[in-house]
């Protein structure tokens, strides 16, 4: 065991909208019975990727003891499946990733994606 951060998902925030799944380049959030879950926690190496995406903040990282994060594990479970990928775009000027940086923000309880161009005007108004 060890102690490390790692996501944490409250189920009764959690709507099923399935987000958290595509930003979690490691595998380990999917949807089980209309909810996300993180499979195995050895899958999960903390990093939140997936908590600016989530619309209700059902997501959080903590800080407990767990297994250790397994890269290869997450090799082997990465090995053989298509990728996941939905192009997201900039909710203020509609550039897609494809064509600038997006950075996941979160306004007005929603979880947005922003441009490095357009966010210098949400930062200084």
């Amino acid at each position: 065991m060890a102690t490390r951060q790692i996501v944490s998902i409250d189920e009764e925030l959690c709507t099923g909208c399935g987000l958290c799944v595509i930003p979690c380049a490691e595998g380990a959030i999917e949807l089980v019975d209309g909810k996300a879950r993180v499979l195995k926690e050895e899958l999960c190496d903390g990093a939140g990727f997936c908590l600016g995406v989530c619309p209700t903040g059902a997501l959080s990282i903590e800080q407990r003891e767990t297994v250790p994060f397994n890269e290869a594990a997450v090799e082997m479970r990465q090995h053989g499946q298509a990728p996941r990928y939905i192009v997201q775009t900039c909710f203020q000027c509609g550039h897609s990733e494809q064509e600038r940086t997006l950075l996941p923000c979160r306004q007005q309880g929603q979880s947005l994606w922003v441009c490095t161009r357009c966010l210098p005007a949400l930062i200084h108004g």
